[in-house]
């Protein structure tokens, strides 16, 4: 068992000969690398699952020794100064690296169908080999040193893979929009990290936690300073996890490929935040202020990135902002201290949101098979619809993934979400209430996502004879204001949405939710719609939606899986019995010395119900307002009771628009930055070039010339004669003289 531990260093680098091998190839044998391109997918696959068997066996040691092993070497040694590289195996250690192998061994054999006729695929496995290293390298870092090299390595593939596609202008600015935004939160972990140094003298997590601790119990250094490093730390965590306020690289990111999305939102990038706040708890712990600083930040990111999911029209930006809103759930356990729960939520979320993001790769995947489809279009949910019935495998894991994060028993989020929620009660009562609505909209833009998806009728765009401009037969809008479109009578083919009788007309995005006016569309005119679509069928020249290959429904059954049963290893039992509290007993001891985490069964079924039930209604607003048979609902008056003409009416559409408005400008965050940040120091810099140019410069060159005509007056006054020139030399010396006389004397 010994031996098994001083050999963990080798599960980071187990992945490491393939970007290198991949690399060699391509700079001296490019022919035949490229020939054998696929070949690469299988290595990488073993390379990893090797590194999962080896984490796997570490992580039960954990459970059942609960020790903490660490392992270093002296790497330099001056004087005073000795620097040493180690590796450290703890249970969040084993957590961590458990889940970066399994998603990454799932997204591997994904991407070997995703991404085997794009012309960059070795490219994308070396990139994602490194990633994965990268990732494996930081989690059982021992020191501060190894943790900021290994967050720059992952922050650089991150780069790398979400500008894969770079000769797309998204994709590019995308990728600076992320590495820009994180070098401000890794500056400040640089600056923390440095004041950490000095405080304690030592860069070990052991050494400098006792230190630290120590030195503010006996108040021998200044809180203030200490307050400052720890929250320059956490900044680190903040651009990471995309926290607010710096978050808004995150929607961004999902320019690249949908693999890459789904690794990133489930076990590297955004968890490597939530680790490094995880790993940092023993030395935030003493010091409230940091901890409420977490709490207070986590539910802020919460709230924000639930409402600025509810109008998304693009499925990835949707899941991405569930993502940021379900980091909030993390963040703030961590703010309040619970551990365990935090830790919980990161297990059973990254699982899903690598089942939903896979799943929305098969789904793009699906539409981009159909004639006409730009791939703006294949990720645009108001084009799609009706694909349940086109593709059932992805439907059916897609649902389950929309459940486990509504929080639906006994699907894996409701465990760890639950118990979250049941700690805010304890923590804050306000902070309580933004957690339990928060998870009320959480229900509803997932199941948003689901039935725009899947219910209802495929929705179809196509082009003209000419090929040049679409037309829609009619544009709807989720949100906004009524607007009939006229029909184009040289379209090759109409958009077809739905058949029944009442259709909500809107501008061009969706099926409107809250608007009361319907238009009749004529029989005859759906009877020529209906023909013309079955013309296409039947002939061919456009095929149907269809199932992803088996190499991509794999991972997503599998996933399904974990989603399923995964929060069997947290439900709470009492301290002694479930896996998850045997795992992280070291570490919680830590933390809680008294702790005693045996739960009240009553109470718990209590909240249960409570949190269930909130989730629920999220699911019945959602399915009132975007099930397609809503235009049945309107004629039974149900909703038009409500919302007639008059101070109601007005009301309500003030309140719809404010919502779509600031989810779909993305809370005005992004314009404010751009202004105030981007405008503003595109305007500073403008000011500089003006004043370095006209008034440094100037002076330069004022000086020169003045000097150059006086020499000029000077040589036609004097007439060539060397007794004017001394005569004006004497003047001007005479001048000075009076000048300084009078000034500086």
């Amino acid at each position: 068992m010994e031996h098994t531990y001083q050999y963990s260093w080798i599960i980071p680098f187990i992945s490491l000969p393939i970007p290198i091998l991949i690399g060699v190839g391509l700079l001296l044998f490019p022919t035949a690398t490229k020939k054998f391109r696929r070949m690469w997918a299988f290595p990488s696959i073993l390379l990893l699952s090797l590194a999962m068997i080896f984490s796997a066996d570490l992580c039960i040691q954990q459970i059942n020794r609960s020790s903490i092993y660490q392992y270093v070497w002296s790497w330099t040694i001056n004087n005073d100064f000795s620097f040493e590289f180690g590796y450290l195996i703890d249970s969040l250690t084993s957590i961590m690296s458990i889940l970066i192998t399994t998603v990454g061994i799932l997204v591997l054999i994904y991407s070997d169908n995703y991404m085997s006729h794009d012309q960059g695929y070795l490219r994308f496995f070396a990139y994602l080999s490194l990633f994965n290293t990268s990732m494996l390298g930081l989690v059982i870092s021992s020191n501060l040193i190894q943790i900021y090299i290994f967050w720059e390595l992952v922050g650089i593939c991150s780069y790398l893979l979400i500008g894969f596609w770079f000769t797309r202008p998204l994709a590019a600015n995308a990728c600076q929009k992320a590495f820009v935004t994180n070098r401000v939160g890794d500056f400040g972990l640089l600056l923390g990290i440095l004041g950490l140094y000095w405080i304690t003298g030592s860069f070990e997590f052991q050494d400098f936690f006792e230190i630290f601790n120590n030195l503010i119990y006996n108040n021998e250094i200044s809180f203030l300073f200490a307050t400052l490093c720890a929250f320059l730390l956490f900044a680190g965590a903040i651009a990471k996890s995309a926290q607010f306020p710096l978050h808004v690289w995150l929607p961004d990111a999902m320019e690249g490929p949908t693999p890459i999305s789904a690794l990133i939102h489930a076990a590297t990038m955004v968890a490597a935040g939530i680790f490094l706040v995880a790993r940092f708890l023993p030395l935030f712990i003493v010091i409230p202020y940091i901890m409420n600083i977490i709490s207070v930040i986590g539910i802020i990111t919460v709230l924000l990135g639930a409402t600025l999911a509810l109008a998304q029209k693009d499925i990835k930006k949707g899941l991405a902002y569930s993502t940021m809103s379900q980091l909030g759930y993390m963040m703030v356990a961590l703010g309040m201290g619970s551990y365990r729960a935090a830790l919980f939520h990161l297990i059973t979320h990254a699982y899903s949101k690598a089942l939903l993001f896979l799943g929305s790769g098969s789904i793009i995947h699906s539409m981009e098979t159909i004639v006409g489809y730009s791939p703006d279009k294949s990720q645009n949910m108001v084009f799609m619809g009706g694909l349940k019935k086109h593709i059932p495998i992805t439907k059916i894991s897609f649902l389950v993934g929309t459940l486990s994060l509504c929080g639906i028993p006994p699907l894996a989020c409701f465990w760890s979400k639950d118990e979250i929620l049941n700690d805010s009660w304890l923590y804050s009562p306000i902070f309580a209430i933004i957690a339990w609505s928060t998870a009320g909209l959480t229900a509803f833009y997932m199941f948003r996502i689901y039935l725009l998806t899947f219910e209802g009728h495929l929705n179809i765009h196509f082009q003209n004879y000419s090929g040049k401009k679409s037309c829609s037969f009619y544009s709807i809008k989720l949100w906004g204001k009524e607007e009939q479109k006229t029909i184009n009578r040289d379209c090759r083919l109409v958009s077809l949405l739905t058949l029944t009788n009442n259709l909500t007309l809107n501008n061009n995005e969706g099926a409107s939710s809250f608007s009361t006016k319907a238009y009749q569309i004529h029989g005859s005119v759906k009877k020529d719609a209906r023909l013309t679509i079955t013309h296409f069928w039947t002939t061919n020249t456009l095929s149907y939606p269809h199932e992803s290959g088996n190499t991509m429904l794999f991972p997503l059954l599998i996933l399904v899986l974990f989603t399923l049963g995964v929060g069997v290893i947290g439900i709470p039992l009492n301290q002694d019995e479930d896996i998850l509290s045997k795992l992280l007993t070291p570490s919680i001891n830590l933390l809680h010395p008294n702790s005693n985490d045996f739960v009240d069964w009553s109470e718990f079924l209590t909240n249960a119900t409570f949190s269930v039930s909130i989730a629920c209604f999220g699911i019945f607003l959602a399915y009132f307002l975007y099930n397609p048979f809503y235009s049945s609902l309107q004629n039974l008056n149900v909703f038009n009771s409500f919302v007639k003409k008059g101070p109601k009416r007005i009301f309500w559409d003030k309140i719809q628009n404010f919502i779509y408005d600031w989810s779909y400008n993305r809370g005005y965050i992004d314009a404010f930055y751009s202004i105030s940040l981007t405008e503003g120091i595109r305007g500073l810099a403008e000011l500089t070039h003006f004043f370095d140019r006209r008034v440094i410069d100037g002076i330069t060159n004022g000086v020169g010339v003045t000097s150059f005509l006086i020499g000029e007056g000077i040589r036609y006054v004097g007439g060539s004669r060397i007794s004017s020139y001394l005569l004006f030399y004497l003047f001007y010396m005479l001048i000075f003289l009076v000048i300084y006389y009078f000034l500086f004397l």
